[in-house]
């Protein structure tokens, strides 16, 4: 994170939701660094927490949707190799 990290910061951040995944990965590794560094207020630190729960969701929603379209390519395309298969014999 660019500045200090306190209650009111955390909150400013643009909505989880409207991130795409390398926004929220890279803000998740900010978050992790700044916990990990330590001297927060524990108020800070579990909205911090909290925070970074909603970024770790919202790396897996993104890495789902990736994965689903992946597999229906590779479905679509086997598909379209045995229908050519069939029609050429």
């Amino acid at each position: 994170m660019n500045s200090p990290a306190d209650a009111a910061s955390i909150q400013a951040r643009p909505s989880v939701s409207t991130l795409g995944y390398e926004q929220a990965r890279d803000e998740l590794a900010d978050v992790v660094r700044t916990l990990e560094m330590g001297g927060l207020d524990l108020d800070t630190s579990i909205s911090l927490w909290e925070r970074g729960e909603l970024l770790a969701d919202r790396c897996e929603e993104h890495l789902t949707g990736a994965r689903q379209r992946i597999e229906s390519a590779i479905a679509q395309r086997e598909e379209s190799g045995t229908e050519e298969t069939t029609s050429s014999e």
